[in-house]
């Protein structure tokens, strides 16, 4: 059987295009990677906080606006993708963005706390309306019967490109502490290669990947009813339909309980390490590296084993390895256990992060994906500010005890699993068809 079976994809969809499409994963990794888990949450806590008693709680706020100005305005931003037809067009946008901002932690130093704040404020909006509008178009790619397999290909291969911009950033990393060289010398280059990887890697995707939709009949932006109220308009309706779409609230809540769990480990695994256990930066690195190995695996031979076993049993399956890998993190008192954690931590990050695009997608009508993956981004971005915060606010009120914030995560993955129960795949299916 082959692994990339052209069955897989919908009437007109050639493999170059889906490998246009998976490169912006490949592209986009090595921001949440080298930025948001391994290199630049330390250097913010420790460099341009100074390493101050709040320096961690200050992270967990920077993380938590940027989430919420994606959570007000990412559903009103899809609904206009939808109406328009502009996904690729906006995704360039975005990218663009990102890639600036990204280049502009180049120049934060020492004490330089609000340049470091506004810049990952930007650049931290600008990646996930990209990934938003990328996730968007798995449903004009994958038949529905494939969404697992081709998601789980997008971010396999994501996590390939987190491992390039990790690696190139470890090998510099090295080379610089080999020549006496502190962190505020090679960090800000660690964000130049980054920002380059991310740049050139999306352009395969601009040139490969094709925008299926078409305009709805919508008065044109300036005109009375166009424009942002059109948006808000399609927004409202969907609201009104909410009864229905009941399967797809129940995946909204159950996501934001794990992916707040997800949350604090990209954010702050590192900041876990290096303060408890005692890891240095390259350690650190080295740690993720391997993070991203286990996820690429997990997230290709999950995306087969979702559509044979179904999206819920499987996304069950993994919530429940999450709930282990706190544990694990929790009982490690040395470098041995933790690893072995990361290992878990990987395996389930890359297969529960394809499994929640995966539902969206079935969950989905065929006119209005981009706006039910930005309502899946409200959730996801509601989940990024009550993880990390809830993390930050432990350790601040128990005098920096880590080891009991790493516990309390474990809640958001339980709590996942409860609200998982009441879902039904099929019912929700017919829902989304309902509506088209």
């Amino acid at each position: 059987m082959a692994l990339f079976p052209q069955e897989a994809l919908n009437d007109g969809v050639r493999k170059r295009e889906v490998f246009g499409w998976a490169m912006y994963d490949f592209a986009n990794s090595g921001y949440t990677t080298v930025v948001l888990t391994a290199v630049f949450n330390t250097y913010f806590v420790g460099v341009a906080a100074g390493g101050a008693d709040w320096a961690t709680f200050a992270w967990t706020l920077v993380i938590a606006a940027s989430s919420l100005i994606v959570m007000v305005t990412m559903p009103g931003l899809g609904a206009h993708a939808d109406l328009h037809a502009c996904k690729k067009r906006l995704l360039a946008w975005t990218t663009a963005a990102c890639v600036l901002a990204t280049l502009a932690l180049a120049g934060v130093g020492r004490g330089d706390l609000w340049l470091a704040a506004a810049a990952m404020i930007v650049s931290n909006v600008a990646y996930s309306y990209g990934e938003t509008l990328s996730a968007a178009f798995l449903p004009e790619l994958a038949r529905p019967d494939a969404l697992g397999r081709v998601s789980g290909w997008g971010w396999s291969f994501g996590y390939c490109g987190g491992m390039l911009s990790l690696g190139l950033s470890l090998a510099y990393v090295l080379w610089a502490q080999g020549q006496g060289q502190t962190a505020t010398q090679f960090v800000p280059v660690t964000m130049v290669i980054t920002a380059a990887v991310y740049g050139l890697a999306s352009l395969a995707t601009f040139v490969l990947l094709r925008e299926r939709a078409t305009p709805r009949a919508v008065p044109r932006a300036g005109a009375p009813g166009g424009g942002l109220r059109a948006a808000l308009g399609q927004l409202a309706d969907t609201a009104r339909h909410a009864r229905q779409l009941r399967d797809f609230s129940w995946l909204l809540a159950c996501g934001v309980c794990y992916q707040a769990g997800i949350a604090v480990v990209v954010a702050l695994a590192a900041v876990y390490a290096e303060q408890v256990l005692g890891f240095r930066q390259a350690q650190t690195m080295m740690l993720i590296f391997l993070v991203n190995i286990a996820a690429a695996l997990g997230a290709f031979a999950f995306g087969y084993g979702q559509d044979r076993l179904g999206h819920k049993p499987a996304l069950a399956v993994t919530l429940a390895g999450w709930v282990l890998m706190t544990v694990l993190a929790w009982l490690a008192t040395g470098p041995g256990l933790f690893w072995v954690a990361a290992v878990v931590a990987g395996l389930c990050m890359g297969s529960s992060q394809s499994a929640g695009r995966a539902m969206v997608g079935v969950f989905a009508p065929e006119t209005q994906r981009a706006e039910f993956y930005g309502l899946w981004t409200f959730a996801t971005r509601l989940a990024a500010i009550a993880g990390p915060l809830t993390y930050g606010l432990v350790t601040w009120l128990t005098g920096g005890d880590h080891r009991l914030a790493i516990l309390s995560t474990a809640l958001f993955f339980v709590l996942g699993l409860v609200l998982l129960a009441p879902l039904d795949v099929a019912r929700g299916r017919a829902a989304a068809a309902a509506l088209r």
